[in-house]
């Protein structure tokens, strides 16, 4: 169907309040469980790694099938895909919450990333083909805001849950909303489809992306432990890596022949090397900021002595300088171009990295935490959404779900990899979150590592982003970036077709 529905209309918002709520479902949770971390551990007897793939499990299937769940969307309906990734969700949530062990823990939460999989670039791609063009900017705008709100929040809401009823309700609390928005979308979403997408289904690249992030995270996180199946490791490892190196030329060769089934990962969306060049940027940036929202609430509460509910609150700046800035930001970035507000807003998110290191045994909020939060949501505010609006602009409109899939898959890739990584280079394993002065010294270590990748970050930045990539082909019109995109996982929505790339489209 052609994209008709105006924002002000009665179906406009309910197709707002269905994506909205389905993929900050997915967002809130991908951070929510980093405050019961602690409670998990102490009723499970977990250890380091054992919370490391209570993340990890969630992250690797979301990360290996997002591509797959974009095209799906593209080829069989967004709207179809979407309720089964809801459906989805809400079951493998339930199995989250009735977990007997950390092993079943783990697995239940493999299964919800199969689910977020499902339904995260569905949220944004029924937007893009349901919206009419002039309006599209604004349901865009509203969807990252209001889905950046669910994910930044996710730690609060998650403490007052863990204080209150207990850790398992932090699953649990998806099953009402997935309810409401399976009635919403039912009633009030229409489908569509890509028309173009014809032929069969690259199952052998969702396969060999998906086994190629568990091989290799396996053997990360795994590879530091006292007691660890070290031939196991080195084989997860290898098998990883011949994966990826199999998944690369599988997709070039369907790609290049145009042969069935069609390439999961077409090469021609990296065509453009700003888009090439935004998303290695987002991979570094995305990696260290995994790394703080993992150990920084763990720390808050073995550490500093924070109960969920205060070690929740303690990021809320960072929400607040978001709504209000990152539309800011990315009319600035408008205006100047992106490679600036980038480069200084990830040099930021590095300063307030390093203030972070203060925080220890006698943290006071006010005087440690807070300083923190407030320079690195400043950071945050001022590099997301130029970021975002430089992958939209990047990438042709013809691979919606793809180019979606594509950022997202980047953003949760190097997450995943870097969590895995990480806190073992700093030491952190084993029972290392039973040791006060172990996880200290790991958690300052581990940040002095994501600092190092944050600069990292801005130097690729400042050698690689053009200062043009957001210019609009039609100087007649003066479009802002009016968004503000999730830190989980940024937004992806392509431009114009062919061309030069246009910002009038998204937000």
């Amino acid at each position: 169907m052609a994209a008709s529905i105006q924002m002000s209309s009665g179906t406009g918002r309910w197709v707002l309040l269905a994506t909205v709520l389905g993929s900050g479902m997915a967002m809130l949770d991908a951070t929510v469980v980093n405050v019961a971390l602690p409670k998990i551990a102490a009723e499970f007897g977990a250890s380091m790694a054992g919370l490391q793939w209570t993340v990890n499990a969630y992250t690797l299937t979301l990360a290996g099938l997002i591509l797959l769940g974009g095209s799906l969307g593209d080829r069989f309906g967004r709207r179809k895909i979407f309720l089964v990734g809801v459906v989805w969700f809400a079951v493998a949530s339930a199995l989250c919450g009735a977990a007997q062990d950390i092993s079943m823990l783990i697995a239940a939460r493999a299964l919800q990333g199969v689910g977020g999989a499902l339904l995260t670039p569905g949220s944004l791609a029924i937007i893009q083909a349901s919206f009419a063009p002039e309006d599209r900017a604004k349901a865009v705008g509203a969807w990252s805001g209001l889905g950046g709100v669910a994910g930044a929040i996710g730690p609060f809401l998650g403490g007052w849950l863990v204080d209150v009823a207990g850790w398992r309700w932090v699953f649990l609390l998806n099953l009402p909303l997935a309810a409401l928005v399976i009635a919403v979308t039912i009633r009030h979403v229409p489908e569509t489809f890509d028309e173009e997408a014809t032929g069969k289904f690259d199952v052998l690249g969702a396969v060999l992306a998906a086994l190629s992030l568990a091989g290799i995270t396996y053997a990360l996180t795994e590879a530091p432990e006292e007691h660890a199946n070290m031939p196991l490791v080195v084989s997860s490892a290898v098998a990883g890596v011949a994966a990826a190196v199999a998944f690369v030329v599988v997709e070039r060769r369907r790609s290049a022949r145009q042969r069935e089934p069609h390439a999961m990962l077409p090469v021609d969306v990296f065509a453009s090397k700003q888009f090439t060049s935004i998303n290695l940027v987002t991979f570094v940036m995305y990696g260290a900021m995994g790394v703080v929202f993992f150990l920084l609430v763990l720390t808050l509460q073995v550490v500093a002595g924070f109960d969920p509910i205060a070690a929740g609150t303690a990021m809320l700046p960072i929400t607040v300088l978001m709504l209000l800035f990152s539309a800011r930001a990315g009319a600035l970035a408008q205006r100047i171009g992106p490679r600036l507000p980038i480069t200084g807003g990830v040099l930021l998110t590095a300063a307030g990295m390093l203030l972070m290191t203060r925080i220890g045994p006698d943290t006071s909020y006010l005087r440690d935490v807070l300083p923190a939060a407030l320079v690195f949501g400043a950071g945050l505010s001022l590099a997301v959404a130029p970021l975002t609006a430089t992958v939209l602009a990047s990438a042709s409109e013809r691979h919606a779900g793809v180019a979606s899939g594509v950022n997202n898959a980047v953003a949760r890739a190097a997450g995943l990899l870097s969590v895995a990584a990480i806190p073992p280079l700093a030491g952190l394993t084993g029972d290392a979150y039973n040791n006060l002065s172990t996880f200290d010294n790991g958690f300052r270590t581990a940040l002095f590592i994501c600092v190092v990748l944050m600069v990292a970050a801005a130097v690729l930045t400042f050698l690689t982003v053009r200062d043009d990539a957001l210019r609009t082909a039609a100087p007649a019109a003066e479009p802002e970036c009016k968004m503000h995109c999730a830190v989980a996982g940024p937004p992806l929505e392509p431009s114009g077709k062919g061309g030069s790339p246009t910002l009038d489209e998204h937000a």
